[in-house]
């Protein structure tokens, strides 16, 4: 496509959003929160090395942000360096959860099927991010994303079970 005899570029835009609904014991619904996220200059990197460079697609596991010691986000975070938050480790899983996509459509994937964590202490959550490494507390692996809850911290306790969708859109800016 031209106009004027120069070429007319496109932007490409990506957008995530993690939903993350926290049940009781009881499977009643306590809260429900989104979190628009920031991708990482590694992250980009890395999608860009997936997309059009030598690296396989990889396997994408979720991972929580808690309030302790928190500062910040910043797009420099590695898994090996973030030194502005810290994981959310309080649940019984032993290891990150896989987050497996369905087929895109209509400019969008996510999960459909969830991510569990089972909470089993008190703890304040901030949000979420994305790594390619599924080791709990790891510093391994690539750092796609993170993200904060929208409307602010989160409280859970023992027993609670945290439901973790991600949705990825993208769009000709």
């Amino acid at each position: 496509m031209q106009k004027n005899n120069q070429k007319i570029l496109t932007s490409l835009l990506f957008a995530g959003q993690f939903i993350i609904e926290c049940y009781d014991k009881n499977g009643r619904l306590k809260w429900r929160q989104t979190a628009k996220n920031g991708t990482t200059n590694q992250g980009l990197d890395y999608a860009l090395d997936t997309v059009f460079g030598a690296e396989t697609k990889p396997t994408w596991y979720v991972g929580l942000i808690r309030d302790d010691n928190f500062s910040a986000l910043a797009a420099g975070d590695t898994m090996a360096s973030h030194a502005g938050w810290e994981e959310g480790d309080e649940y019984k899983e032993t290891a990150r959860q896989e987050i497996t996509f369905d087929a895109a459509s209509g400019q969008e994937i996510a999960n459909t099927t969830r991510c569990y964590f089972s909470i089993n202490a008190t703890e304040t959550m901030k949000g979420a991010f994305l790594t390619n490494d599924n080791t709990k507390n790891g510093t391994a692996g690539k750092l796609l994303c993170t993200a904060l809850f929208d409307s602010g911290d989160e409280a859970v306790v023992d027993g609670y079970i945290l439901k973790v969708i991600y949705t990825v859109t993208a769009a000709a800016a």
